[in-house]
């Protein structure tokens, strides 16, 4: 990825297009074929002259094209950037550096998915607690925690293939974007070769919603990483534990405490989150510009593109590695379980005595009223409280059930008999 953005692939890429357009512009009749032919043979440039003629000339277009010149060193070159201004150059070349860095975050989406697919395999039927504001709710399994997961790396595989065919626009329609001297059919055959397709209509840039669009589209590809190291995180705590970051033999975790074994992987990726979506805003400030330009976004989008790509590239590829080698510990999920004391019961209970005829207020306060006896039980330190027990001794509720129905009904296979089909759903 940091290839893509280095300063000798971007001239690579400028000296293709200006050779692309030389060609069309032979094709047309314009450029001499001999000139084109001497143009093909020498074009050519060196990173260090074009940095040094920069610093006198203070326009790097005009340094590379004197370069250029430099090394073709006839009067065929001449026909270098003929027709074309220097954003012609630059924004075609920007769309090739994103599209080629887009490639990349797509591999490492799907790469991404394999390790959580597997991984959900895995924990298909594997129980867990299920948790609303942080507290016991029902059942789940982390199978489908992980299934859930999967189908939001999903979303975010469609968004990025979405955003990479928003920003794959190259523009040769000259300094206002009028066309005044390269034609559109020259244009749209100079982008066609690039892999692009040209802007329907421009002014001397590309329009920077484009531009934005796609970093947003990487911000938001960061929020699904920062959303679930942050649950990873949460999960890893001492008195949850269920699942715990590898800790590698030799590694440390405090400089003061031994003992310490930190998430630190999804405490990095949750910062560098935080960057992605500041880089998105810097993009969202670039869209508003003066009449048909002005340069103030040029600035900005040299720093906040590659960083941006190289940083997403990175942060998949570390998220892969935390998945793929994520300890979990089915046996601290079902102590846990156990904490609420059965009371994730409570919805199937309500739910059965509305069936029995009871209205909603009435199921709701009898089903509360044992969950509260339940608690309190604990509170006096009775270590055998019970939710489906404290309903047993209750006859407001056992006298609306067969024997057996309860027990039936406060179990955890009655919360999981659709998970394998929701993973049938997801293609796993």
């Amino acid at each position: 990825m940091r290839e893509i953005w280095t300063e000798q692939r971007k001239l690579e890429i400028w000296l293709r297009i200006e050779l692309l357009a030389s060609r069309a512009l032979s094709e047309a009749g314009l450029v001499p074929k001999k000139d084109l032919a001497i143009l093909e043979a020498r074009a050519g440039f060196d990173l260090d002259r074009c940095k040094e003629l920069e610093k006198t000339l203070n326009h790097d277009v005009i340094a590379f094209t004197t370069c250029v010149a430099e090394h073709v060193a006839h009067p065929a070159s001449r026909w270098i950037h003929y027709g074309l201004t220097s954003s012609d150059v630059l924004d075609t070349a920007f769309a090739v550096q994103m599209t080629q860095s887009a490639d990349l975050l797509l591999a490492d989406l799907k790469e991404l998915q394999n390790a959580i697919a597997r991984r959900a395999r895995e924990h298909q039927l594997t129980p867990c607690i299920g948790r609303s504001h942080g507290i016991h709710a029902e059942p789940t399994t982390f199978g489908l925690k992980l299934a859930l997961m999967y189908d939001e790396f999903g979303r975010a595989l469609r968004r990025l293939e979405a955003a990479r065919q928003a920003v794959a626009v190259g523009k040769l329609s000259g300094a206002v974007g009028t066309s005044a001297h390269l034609s559109p059919t020259l244009e749209s055959k100079i982008c066609r070769q690039l892999g692009l397709r040209p802007a329907p209509l421009a002014t001397q840039v590309v329009q920077r919603d484009l531009h934005a669009e796609f970093l947003l589209t990487l911000a938001l590809v960061g929020a699904s990483i920062e959303r679930w190291t942050t649950e990873f995180r949460h999960l890893q705590r001492t008195e949850v534990l269920e699942v715990e970051e590898f800790f590698a033999k030799g590694q440390k975790g405090s400089s003061a405490m031994p003992h310490k074994r930190n998430p630190i992987t999804g405490e990095r990726l949750s910062g560098l989150a935080r960057v992605l979506r500041g880089n998105a805003l810097a993009a969202l400030e670039n869209v508003a510009l003066w009449h048909e330009r002005d340069i103030s976004h040029s600035s900005v989008e040299r720093i906040i593109f590659p960083d941006s790509c190289t940083l997403l590239d990175y942060m998949l590829a570390t998220l892969t590695r935390l998945v793929d080698g994520l300890q979990v510990y089915p046996e601290n999920m079902r102590r846990n379980l156990g904490l609420s004391l059965g009371l994730w019961h409570s919805q199937s209970v309500l739910l059965a005595l509305i069936r029995k005829g009871l209205t909603r207020e009435a199921a709701y306060d009898i089903v509360q009223r044992n969950a509260m006896q339940t608690w309190a039980a604990r509170h006096a330190g009775r270590d055998d409280a019970d939710f489906l027990d404290q309903l047993q001794q209750d006859p407001e509720v056992t006298r609306h059930f067969r024997p057996g129905e309860l027990e039936k009904l406060c179990s955890l296979e009655f919360h999981f008999k659709h998970v394998r089909r929701r993973f049938r759903q997801l293609g796993l």
